[in-house]
């Protein structure tokens, strides 16, 4: 079930801030579920649209946040591999 849509089906900063990768996701999944479907007045489509678009930044952002992770993560032990010597 999708959450109630606001200002046009964006999120307000704090409700991006909130949103888990999983919930974010979900609900978009659903968005898209929904489009797909068809049969939505014009209005309808473009609010469901604009808020798949702000759903999927939501997402970008954790991915982006997870890469750098493991990124740096990768690279501490490159450096510690590095120190003792060993490729």
């Amino acid at each position: 079930m999708l959450a109630p849509i606001n200002r046009g089906g964006l999120l307000s900063g704090q409700e991006k801030q909130d949103l888990d990768y999983e919930t974010a996701r979900n609900e978009l999944v659903e968005v898209v579920r929904k489009l797909e479907a068809g049969g939505l007045p014009l209005e309808d489509s473009l609010t469901l649209w604009e808020r798949g678009e702000t759903l999927a930044a939501v997402c970008e952002r954790h991915l982006a946040g997870a890469r750098a992770r493991v990124e740096s993560a990768l690279a501490s032990v490159e450096s510690v591999d590095q120190m003792n010597g060993s490729e």
